[in-house]
């Protein structure tokens, strides 16, 4: 079956961006000048996605009128004849019936939010895209993904290598390679320590399921944090069916963390050829600047 549903969690409370975040959705913070949400969004259209499938929850009402119409807006850019702002904005807006929305009463986690979605996925198989996960690439990750689907027809996750001490920070493989960049899976493990993970192989947040994972969702165990993870449901699936990761192709960047989301804006700002090259006066401005300081501290 096609991939056609594409499943979008966003109901965190970004707690890591607060203040900034107190009152807008973490998922509406800009890179350069587009929210993280819509680079997603183009993502899983580029791959041939056809439905969205937003799992909201309190204070994502900027979310949904993000990608709906705004006449007032519109009207305005129309008399004041900014055409091309007015077409950029008239196509933020998909066709009716495209976007759906499902609500996540409950903050139980990743595994929990996207089985809120199972009665719209109902029985396909499915993407599940995280938007903090920003991925500049030549094609996108997702139709990377589906290119390999189509052949293994199994659940597969996206992978990157990471260093041994951040292990803590994702769920890890055990997981042998069978071809250039696709590694089956043996077992997972939510976050473990660094003297415990089975590998240094983490999965970031692109991934493809089969329906049966609703299964394993739907008995709400709790895992790490207290919370329902999609690495445990994945792990019993294994029973089932096989389960692959993918080392895609392509420059992660972590927009969860303060850090990765300042290097997404200069990444991808830097591919603009609008502010290239005031931004490299900038950066080489500030890279002389930070030398002389780092030579008079080495001086005293």
């Amino acid at each position: 079956m096609k991939i056609r549903k594409a499943v979008f969690p966003v109901a965190g409370l970004g707690t890591r961006f607060l203040p900034a975040t107190k009152a807008m959705a973490k998922e509406m913070l800009p890179v350069v000048d587009k929210p993280i949400i819509q680079y997603a969004v183009e993502e899983a259209f580029a791959a041939g996605i056809e439905q969205i499938i937003f799992v909201t929850g309190p204070g994502k009402k900027a979310l949904e009128d993000h990608f709906d119409r705004s006449f007032e807006l519109e009207t305005t850019l129309k008399n004041k004849g900014k055409d091309e702002v007015l077409e950029q904005i008239q196509k933020l807006v998909p066709p009716t019936g495209t976007i759906v929305y499902t609500r996540q009463h409950e903050p139980k986690g990743l595994g929990h939010a996207i089985w809120c979605a199972r009665d719209i996925v109902g029985d396909e198989p499915f993407a599940v895209l995280l938007a903090d996960d920003l991925i500049k690439s030549k094609e996108s990750v997702l139709s990377q993904m589906i290119s390999r689907f189509d052949r293994l027809r199994a659940s597969i996750a996206a992978v990157m290598e990471i260093p041994r001490d951040q292990t803590d920070r994702y769920g890890i493989l055990d997981a042998h390679e069978i071809e250039d960049n696709v590694v089956r899976v043996k077992g997972m493990v939510e976050k473990p320590a660094p003297e415990d993970a089975p590998s240094n192989l983490a999965i970031v947040g692109r991934y493809i399921l089969t329906p049966k994972i609703f299964e394993y969702l739907g008995e709400k165990k709790l895992g790490a944090g207290g919370e329902i993870q999609l690495t445990d449901a994945m792990e019993k699936l294994l029973r089932d069916q096989p389960v692959f990761g993918y080392k895609f192709e392509g420059e992660r960047f972590d927009c969860g963390d303060k850090a990765g989301f300042q290097m997404a804006n200069l990444a991808f700002a830097m591919e603009r050829p609008d502010i290239r090259e005031k931004l490299s006066h900038f950066i080489r401005n500030m890279d002389y600047n930070l030398c002389s300081e780092n030579k008079d501290t080495d001086l005293n």
